[in-house]
């Protein structure tokens, strides 16, 4: 029989919340070019690191209506690689526990940049951070 699982809004909810207890104060976003891994346990394979970013030492308030939405996000003034970045992961602020990872862009996508053509040197901005929680 196929799943069909509904979660209620305060589940999702909680489960957004759990994402602001495993990053923890001062979370990394690390921007990189290549295909996006199958998952968050599968490691980089030829990825390169174009920018690495600071969260707010408070992640997140509470998620809300299913969403998550990060405080800010400090710039990388300094970005490591020219490239396109095309996925983020998220570590703890030892920078080796990874937490998630996402798609980058300029919009609509779950970390949204100035710009997803980074070159080497320039600084590199969050314009939202937004992850919601599916209901299926």
């Amino acid at each position: 029989m196929a799943s069909n699982m509904k979660l209620a809004t305060a589940t999702r909810n909680k489960m957004l919340d759990g994402i602001t207890t495993a990053a923890g104060a001062s979370a990394l976003l690390n921007l990189y070019s290549g295909t996006q891994p199958t998952d968050a346990n599968t490691s980089l394979s030829g990825n390169t690191l174009l920018a690495q970013l600071t969260c707010n030492s408070t992640f997140a308030p509470g998620a809300s209506s299913g969403v998550l939405t990060l405080n800010s996000i400090t710039s990388d003034s300094d970005a490591d690689a020219t490239g396109t970045a095309t996925f983020f992961r998220l570590l703890k602020s030892d920078a080796t526990t990874v937490v998630m990872d996402g798609t980058v862009g300029t919009s609509g996508c779950d970390l949204n940049i100035n710009s997803a053509d980074i070159q080497q040197h320039a600084a590199v901005a969050v314009t939202s951070a937004a992850f919601t929680a599916g209901n299926a």
